[in-house]
């Protein structure tokens, strides 16, 4: 739909969502994987948040910074994942000019936060193995506040100025989004002005987000790795490398996922459309449902107040 404003040019009040232009007659029997996917996301994630509540032995730091994990796996999920589905089921393709740019927000916001987490828990590891008896003192219900004030006013500054520039620019030409998703510059090739200050903004802003948190965890496991090297006992470092396990399998699928979305979206000419539009959905749904999972199968802890939960449930 587009508001008229002169003789000349029209306004655009919002977005018709095409989702993927070469498979308009097939891309349902995609929600056949997204939806289960996205029903095991959110009930792994709610599980997870309940028997952290509900088990008191887990109140502890790093569990905090798992509800934090999954609290953000949560709102991405449910910015993305049910509007794909309603397209794909519905052929509910609009949305609203405002909401296309909440979306917008929304997740340039919230998956640079799921990065720093990660980043946070990577020092979390560090401690536990590097310096363990400072740990106790380290690692702290303070240190988590403190954690979580970094993360969110950290990449609210960076990632707030993303969709503002998108918004500013006169949409006056095509309404049609070739995505699944409001991404910048999806958006932004819409308009009828210069996108080279988005586009910019947009790379500086992501290397630096995703790009140092990406460096500083690699160079953390760089010094787990050599206290592990040190240890004596082999026991002692088999444990210690299981301690940070599930973080490390985690970190890896986030940030390869993200990097080949980047650079098969970067070589479009190359690679069919349809392949990065895809991986950037899943990139919003398969981490977040394998998150609580690794966490739940690999924590003895996690893995033992689940059960306690089930039981006195059945």
């Amino acid at each position: 739909m587009v508001l008229f404003l002169n003789n000349t040019g029209t306004q655009v009040t919002e977005f018709l969502m095409i989702c993927f232009p070469g498979m308009q007659d097939t891309q349902h029997w995609l929600s056949v994987v997204l939806a289960p996917l996205l029903v095991l996301a959110l009930g792994a994630n709610f599980m997870l948040l309940l028997t952290i509540q509900q088990e008191t032995s887990l109140h502890e730091p790093i569990y905090y910074l798992l509800v934090i994990l999954s609290m953000l796996d949560i709102i991405l999920c449910l910015t993305v994942i049910p509007k794909v589905l309603l397209i794909f089921w519905f052929n509910m393709k609009t949305i609203s000019f405002a909401g296309c740019f909440l979306q917008m927000f929304i997740i340039n916001r919230f998956l640079p936060m799921e990065s720093s987490t990660f980043l946070v828990m990577a020092y979390d590891c560090y401690v536990a193995i590097c310096h363990p008896l400072c740990y106790p003192s380290i690692i702290t219900e303070k240190f988590v506040i403190y954690a979580a004030i970094f993360i969110v006013f950290r990449n609210l500054l960076t990632t707030l100025p993303t969709p503002v520039l998108a918004a500013r620019l006169n949409y006056c030409a095509s309404n049609v989004l070739e995505n699944c998703i409001c991404a910048n510059i999806s958006v932004a090739k819409l308009s009828c002005g210069d996108i080279h200050l988005n586009k910019l903004y947009q790379f500086v802003s992501v290397w630096c987000l995703l790009g140092s948190d990406l460096v500083l965890i690699l160079l953390s496991y760089c010094f787990i790795l050599r206290a592990v090297m040190h240890l004596q006992s082999g026991g002692t470092a088999t444990k210690a490398l299981s301690t940070c396990g599930s973080h490390l399998i985690l970190i890896l699928f986030f940030y390869t996922l993200l990097l080949v979305f980047i650079f098969t979206n970067k070589a479009r000419k190359k690679v069919p459309s349809e392949v990065p539009i895809l991986l950037n959905v899943l990139h919003h749904l398969i981490p977040p449902a394998l998150n609580p999972i690794v966490y739940g199968v690999r924590t003895q802890e996690i893995k033992q107040g689940i059960i306690k939960i089930l039981k006195y449930q059945f």
